[in-house]
């Protein structure tokens, strides 16, 4: 059981929590949620739990102590080991190196636009930006907080990722919107399906399979 839970997206993050102070498992749920950006990470008690449970069986983390308040049962308070702090920088290090591509619904619901139609596309796009916008703004204006506050920019670094991602995607809708009402994007016959459409995809697929035998 440990060697498939420790593959869940979880354990990136419970590690880091724990590098930066031990914590019991309520503590670390409650700190992922706030957090988390539009629930980044699948988190629910239990998968957190397992993961927890895994990581102290495969001795990354190691209970630390035993916290109890007055009327509410003890909490087992969990740290990084030196070999879960070796196992993280390693993870890291991996995923930071990596370019590999990853599953986005946006990106396989843009891949049948089309079926949209020209003014179903415009409307599902113009909603998308509107709301896009709306979030790059407030997530500008926690982040200018947070560095008002004294908040080390390495600290917040992922969340200055996070709005030039965002930025970039709304530009490209922008122009998308912009392609189609000039014409440039144009819709074809319909079931017709383009060759070089099939061949860019099939291109795509064996290049990454050459990467990951890499």
């Amino acid at each position: 059981m440990p060697g498939r839970v420790l593959d869940n997206p979880l354990v990136l993050p419970v590690l880091g929590l724990l590098l930066e102070s031990p914590m019991h498992p309520y503590q670390l749920e409650v700190t992922l949620r706030d957090r988390s950006e539009e629930g980044q990470w699948p988190l629910n008690r239990g998968s957190l739990n397992n993961v927890v449970a895994a990581l102290a069986a495969v001795g990354w983390i190691e209970e630390h102590e035993r916290a109890q308040r007055e009327g509410r049962p003890a909490r087992t308070v969990y740290a990084l080991t030196d070999t879960g702090r070796t196992e993280l920088v390693n993870r890291l290090d991996l995923q930071i190196r990596s370019a590999a591509r990853e599953f986005s619904p946006f990106f396989a619901a843009i891949s049948y636009l089309g079926a949209l139609g020209r003014a179903g596309a415009v409307d599902a796009l113009t909603e998308r930006a509107e709301r896009l916008t709306a979030r790059i703004e407030s997530d500008q204006e926690r982040l200018t907080r947070a560095l008002d506050d004294g908040v080390p920019a390495l600290f917040v670094v992922e969340a200055d990722y996070a709005l030039h991602a965002a930025r970039g995607e709304l530009a490209w809708i922008a122009s998308t919107i912009s392609d189609i009402h000039a014409g440039r994007l144009t819709w074809p016959a319909p079931h017709d399906v383009s060759p070089s459409r099939t061949s860019l995809r099939a291109d795509s697929a064996n290049r990454d399979g050459r990467d990951a035998r890499r």
